[in-house]
């Protein structure tokens, strides 16, 4: 069965869905992977590098 909410990386490491995070309601500002708050709560510089990278892998995939 596959989980809506989360999935596990190669490496071990725990990602919340989009799913998940649109469920919680708000932008927790730790740069989660896939935030669909376009990171509101992270701070500068780190949202710009977020929002950068995300707008290349979109123009890439």
């Amino acid at each position: 069965m596959k989980n809506e909410d989360y999935y596990i990386l190669p490496d071990g490491r725990l990602v919340m869905t989009a799913t998940y995070l649109l469920k919680r309601g708000y932008c927790c500002g730790n740069g989660c992977m896939n935030c669909p708050y376009d990171y509101q709560q992270v701070p500068e510089p780190k949202r710009t590098i977020l929002l950068e990278k995300r707008n290349e892998q979109s123009r890439e995939g």
